[in-house]
């Protein structure tokens, strides 16, 4: 009778287990469906319209691209502050240089390159110098901003002609062009993280950085890694969105640090490292994006909006703290 009741009981903690371990893998999917079903019943269908979705799209392609490298970033169990300052200082570099004459592919090699170098400095600091991620990023933010008015003088930089224009709002088999660079990003990002030494080693460190020291792993090499691969997005964001305004502008950029880490971690991967997925945080930036455009269409004030996507990042924090502990 006993050992009866034993297997029921452990029938049932299995079912719970695997219940539990598909919320926690596919939990942010089942979201995103039924708030789209919602906004769409909401919004009397002015939601789930082909040019509201292709707006939305192109809308979200910029912190995509951050957001996939905020990913490497905080995998290794680090976090990166300063995106959204590269973004604002190498939009001036990649505004200028443009106008200078370069041709449209130095503009996009010398732009990524300049976010590399700063993502560079961030990863020498919290690589080689065990400084914490928050407190040297942070750091980098401030000064990139305030290089950024140095540069700038505080003026905007406007009025480009030519193909870099288009980038920003032409399509491509009726695709926002903007789109296709997250597409390419992503694909580019899931070869690196899953099918290369250095993406096991991303993971290693970020799961147990002194087991992965011990076993022969060059950590300080993978985190410097890391922040560099998110100077390279914040560097080709920069591309984008300069091209989507047709300006580069001093104030660009503004939390967009918050958005990238709200949409890494509402979309599994943990704070405290060694565990997450690309795919995760594509479906994080599109429900952000979901949010905003619909509460738009919902005429919801933007004070509000902030509000609820403060609430969703405690909650994204909760959940993982919870997933975490129930997994230990």
């Amino acid at each position: 009778m006993r050992s009866a009741d034993q297997n029921s009981e452990g029938g049932s903690r299995s079912k719970y287990g695997k219940s539990r371990a598909f919320v926690s893998k596919y939990g942010i999917v089942i979201a995103f469906v039924i708030l789209c079903l919602i906004l769409s019943i909401s919004t009397k269908g002015r939601f789930l319209v082909i040019d509201n979705v292709l707006n939305v799209l192109r809308q979200v392609s910029i912190n995509g691209v951050l957001a996939i490298g905020m990913t490497f970033v905080i995998l290794t169990g680090g976090i990166d502050l300063s995106v959204g300052a590269v973004v604002a200082l190498t939009g001036f570099v990649c505004a200028n240089v443009y106008k200078a004459g370069w041709g449209l592919l130095a503009v996009f090699v010398l732009t990524i390159l300049c976010g590399g170098l700063i993502g560079l400095v961030n990863g020498y600091f919290v690589a080689n110098h065990s400084l914490a991620p928050f407190i040297v990023t942070l750091g980098v933010q401030t000064m990139a901003r305030g290089f950024t008015y140095i540069y700038s003088d505080g003026k905007p930089v406007s009025k480009f002609e030519g193909n870099f224009v288009e980038i920003g709002k032409s399509s491509f088999l009726g695709v926002p062009v903007l789109v296709w660079i997250l597409v390419i990003t992503f694909l580019v990002s899931c070869f690196i993280l899953y099918k290369t030494k250095m993406g096991r080693y991303v993971f290693a460190v970020g799961g147990n950085l002194n087991a992965a020291l011990y076993s022969g792993v060059k950590t300080k090499r993978v985190l410097r890694f890391a922040y560099v691969y998110c100077g390279l997005m914040s560097g080709l964001a920069a591309v984008m969105l300069t091209s989507r305004v047709s300006a580069a502008l001093p104030q660009a950029g503004q939390a967009y640090e918050s958005d990238a880490i709200a949409a890494v971690v509402i979309g599994g991967t943990s704070l405290s490292g060694g565990k997450g997925r690309l795919w995760g945080t594509i479906v994080g930036v599109l429900l952000i994006g979901v949010i905003t455009n619909g509460l738009d269409l919902l005429s919801v004030s933007s004070y509000i909006q902030q509000v609820v996507k403060g609430a969703i990042i405690i909650g994204a924090i909760l959940f993982d703290r919870f997933t975490n502990h129930a997994n230990g």
